[in-house]
């Protein structure tokens, strides 16, 4: 079994405490020990990393992943390219996070339905390397709502979407995602201000679509994200038994009400990034006078505003900011650290409790499995930082200031030599 001995770390373990001294001992794929004492461990038939102080975090989670996003600017962008360069590039932007600093990533959805699943298998397999992967499913959405993009004189058989009506519909749709490896499944529930026949407000899918779904999932192990934007569509997605809710922006109290009911077992990744990259970086793809005219600024600031209110009611946000876009590239994902202390009011400590202990529970749902956490038994999905995450979050985003990234308990990258 391989053991690595990492000394001398100055170590945040993921659960909002002040970093501290200490060494930690790997042994193959889990922590084995944790000590605050630096040198008190011995070295023998270990692989030493002298870190010198550094920074020793947990591997961040991707929250709200789409591998299959590269530098997008349409659904057209989606729909077009054959699969098997799809594929490739999927694996690339798998890549890319991986070194990144990003040691998983949750599935959100994929353009097409086997893309995440095919590159995952790829990086179990050991045939490429790539973060832990959860596989997205293609989105699921109702006929007329955000992904349905066809048109009587103009079908889209092929469309960012699997097109369903009613609980049956529903139910099939689900087992065939199941049945080809996926392991979240993707819901429109709301609108979206990309579609402005079903705008942001708006609820099209119903409560017995949104039901069938979740126990279909459920029954073959998997779990279900949504992506939900307007009250309404809340309120169904969390008494229908949602895992992952996306985005948010618009509640009410008794939505937050039934989000504190469920807050020991949902997540939600606020995907802060797509709206500030739009309002003030999407130049020359989107003005801001066209996103304003979206609404995209109203929506930024419902957004803090709910999740805010949700961060005080102890929701366990991750980060996951619907990267992928040109606007947004996949790779600069630790961003959010920086934009859930801007909009959301948490301090950066808490903003890295959202990245790592946070994104690992998520990813270990109804599992017995731990991960998150620089704490012993837990996988070692370890980061080594060159500079101070707590004092300046865009460290984070630079992937030369990442010295270390080990993934399971192996080293993808060891830029600390002896």
């Amino acid at each position: 079994m391989s053991k690595v001995l990492i000394r001398g770390a100055n170590i945040f373990d993921g659960t909002g405490a002040d970093p501290y001294p200490g060494d930690v001992l790997i042994e193959g794929n889990r922590i084995k020990r944790v000590l605050m004492a630096p040198g008190q461990l011995p070295a023998e038939g270990c692989e030493v990393i002298q870190a010198n102080g550094q920074f020793l975090m947990p591997g961040m989670t991707e929250g709200h992943a789409h591998l299959s996003f590269d530098n997008v600017t349409a659904t057209a962008d989606l729909i077009t390219p054959p699969p098997e360069e799809h594929t490739l590039l999927t694996a690339r932007v798998a890549a890319r996070l991986l070194d990144q600093g990003f040691t998983s990533a949750w599935g959100a959805s994929e353009a097409k339905l086997r893309l995440g699943v095919a590159v995952r298998n790829a990086i179990n397999e050991g045939h490429m390397k790539g973060p832990r992967i959860r596989a997205g499913s293609l989105e699921i959405s109702v006929t007329g709502a955000m992904g349905d993009e066809s048109r009587l004189h103009d079908p889209r058989p092929g469309g960012p979407s699997m097109i369903v009506d009613g609980p049956e519909e529903m139910r099939k749709a689900v087992r065939l995602a199941c049945r080809e490896g996926c392991d979240n499944i993707k819901l429109d529930v709301s609108g979206d201000p990309f579609y402005p026949g079903t705008p942001a407000n708006t609820t099209p899918m119903t409560f017995d679509e949104v039901k069938m779904a979740v126990d279909t999932a459920h029954a073959f192990g998997r779990r279900v994200n949504a992506h939900v934007r307007s009250i309404e569509g809340a309120k169904v997605c969390l008494k229908a038994g949602v895992d992952v809710l996306y985005h948010c922006e618009f509640t009410d109290e008794e939505a937050l009400d039934l989000f504190e009911e469920a807050r020991d077992r949902v997540f939600v990744a606020p995907t802060v990034s797509l709206f500030h990259t739009l309002l003030y970086e999407a130049e020359p793809y989107m003005s801001n006078e066209i996103a304003r005219a979206m609404q995209i600024d109203r929506l930024l600031e419902a957004s803090q505003d709910t999740h805010n209110a949700l961060r005080k009611r102890g929701i366990r946000h991750t980060i996951g900011g619907d990267y992928g876009f040109a606007w947004s590239h996949n790779g600069t994902n630790a961003r959010d650290v920086g934009f859930f202390v801007q909009y959301f009011g948490y301090s950066t400590k808490e903003a890295l409790v959202c990245a790592t202990a946070n994104g690992g529970a998520m990813m270990t749902m109804g599992t017995d499995e731990k991960l998150g956490l620089v704490q012993e038994g837990y996988l070692a999905d370890l980061l080594l930082v060159n500079g101070d995450p707590i004092a300046d979050p865009s460290v984070l985003v630079d992937a030369n200031n990442l010295t270390m990234i080990m993934k399971d308990g192996s080293l993808h990258k060891n830029a600390l030599t002896q």
